[in-house]
């Protein structure tokens, strides 16, 4: 068995070896998003991973899929497989990174018209 944590969600699992990042996470409960069900046509699954030595090699569809982004240590999820201990880092997704951005400049904004704020 392998360990696979996945951040920021601090989930960690014990697979098989040969289970996909996709499933792992599903087991672990860690949220990655996908719309294709794991066939490597959404491109929504995928992760960043460092030390990919705990993955087995890029097939040749995710490297057609991802080309020089697996380089920089991106995998989709869903063809990924467990072939040792690994982290992933799982992005955040972008409408959550959104409406985090915007209201954080509402607070912000907000924080400037407090009055007597800075008397």
């Amino acid at each position: 068995m392998n360990e696979v944590r996945f951040w920021p969600d601090e989930r960690q699992i014990n697979v098989r070896p040969g289970t996909t990042l996709l499933e792992a996470g599903r087991r672990a409960k860690a949220h990655i998003r996908t719309r294709c069900g794991g066939r490597a046509a959404c491109l929504m699954c995928k992760v960043k991973v460092p030390d990919q030595s705990g993955l087995t090699p890029a097939n040749l569809n995710e490297k057609q899929k991802l080309g020089s982004l697996i380089g920089d240590g991106f995998r989709l999820a869903c063809q990924a497989r467990v072939a040792g201990n690994v982290e992933v880092h799982i992005p955040e997704d972008p409408l959550k990174a959104a409406v985090r951005k915007l209201l954080a400049e509402r607070q912000e904004e907000d924080g400037l018209n407090v009055p007597g704020k800075d008397e």
